[in-house]
């Protein structure tokens, strides 16, 4: 019997699966480390996927 593969996850159109980027905000501290900050894709939180979207029954778009 064949086996059902799971459909892939649906890419985030905002990000393109790359949900977080770390980007420098300037300059060193006084240890000489970059400063840094994490920030994440507002569209999918982080997740770099988006849930499918159920399409209701009798409603065209």
């Amino acid at each position: 019997m064949a086996q059902h593969t799971p459909p892939a996850p649906r890419i985030c159109p905002a990000c393109d699966g790359i949900a977080s980027a770390a980007v420098t905000i300037g300059g060193r501290d006084a240890r000489g480390h970059l400063r840094i900050i994490t920030v994440d894709c507002p569209a999918c939180r982080g997740a770099g996927t988006v849930p499918v979207r159920r399409v209701q029954e009798g409603i065209r778009a």
